[in-house]
């Protein structure tokens, strides 16, 4: 079982300059859905372009991306493979020759092992997200690329493989602490008798991506503006105002007031003595995570 975790741990993506690349994770997840639904994962290329270009709009990186890519790429994992009247072998990443040809399906042996185990494919799906996303994206990947994992699959499922990274468990509080239990983003400071309910320790630079668990690359959010700020509907400039992607439509008086309003907003800053976001960390979110470019002002005023 950890053989295959591990495989898809170590996927050859795009690392330089801190970029995020979650191409072949987000095929791969696409492909485990479709294989969960249908008991099959083989796939015209030109039947799922669509899919795969909303989900790499969805969940990928700002910049535009080519599903031919992964496609193409994902082969050299050993975990895909392409075929076309030629037999195996991919035609190459361009769009318009696998739309003509190809066809790509999870290798049958790794599609065998995790049909066989319902806990081995619940490892290999949390380990792909866990390892590529942040953990307030995971449901809505889950539920866009059509897996269901029962709950017995939902706990702590993935082996623990050699040498992987692990959370600090202390970065909770850490944050928590530092920002006095309040969304920086709002002010909403909700407790339930003696506990915080709704405040979340967000991570600047995303862990999956090799963020550090440090107050230096963390912030205190309610669970919307965390989810805004993971999904990039919300980010920050390097002297922390917070900015609101022109992407992000709200009509409603809600919208405007828990968002819109946001826009050149000052962060809450931590209590004295303790380090607001670094300003690597935010450089980072702004250029792989917000989805730019962001809203003006004068763009609050409504008719």
């Amino acid at each position: 079982m950890t053989d295959w975790v591990l495989r898809v741990t170590s996927l050859n993506q795009w690392r330089r300059g801190g970029e995020c690349a979650p191409h072949k994770p987000l095929l791969l997840l696409y492909s485990l859905g479709r294989l969960q639904r249908t008991g099959s994962s083989v796939m015209a290329f030109a039947d799922v372009e669509r899919d795969l270009d909303a989900l790499l709009e969805e969940f990928g990186p700002p910049r535009r991306t080519n599903p031919g890519y992964p496609f193409h790429h994902l082969v050299s994992d050993g975990l895909w493979i392409v075929r076309t009247p030629s037999g195996i072998g991919s035609p190459g990443p361009n769009r318009a020759e696998l739309r003509a040809r190809a066809l790509g399906e999870l290798e049958p042996e790794f599609a065998r092992a995790v049909e066989l185990s319902p806990q081995l494919f619940a490892s290999v799906v949390h380990a792909l997200l866990d390892s590529n996303f942040e953990s307030t994206l995971h449901q809505d990947i889950l539920d866009r690329v059509g897996i269901s994992l029962a709950p017995v699959e939902t706990g702590e499922t993935t082996p623990l493989v050699h040498g992987a990274r692990r959370r600090d468990p202390r970065f909770r509080d850490l944050v928590l602490v530092a920002y006095e239990y309040r969304c920086a983003a709002c002010g909403y400071d909700g407790g339930l008798g003696h506990e915080a309910v709704g405040i979340e320790a967000a991570h600047v630079r995303w862990w999956a991506a090799n963020g550090p668990d440090e107050l230096a690359n963390g912030v205190a959010l309610c669970s919307l503006h965390h989810k805004l700020f993971d999904r990039g509907a919300i980010g920050l400039t390097t002297d922390h105002k917070v900015t609101v992607s022109s992407r992000f439509i709200g009509r409603s008086s809600a919208a405007e007031q828990l968002v819109l309003a946001l826009v050149g907003k000052p962060l809450v800053r931590p209590q004295s003595g303790h380090a607001p976001p670094a300003a690597q960390h935010v450089s980072w979110h702004c250029a792989q995570v917000f989805r730019g470019p962001a809203r003006r002002a004068s763009a609050l005023e409504f008719a």
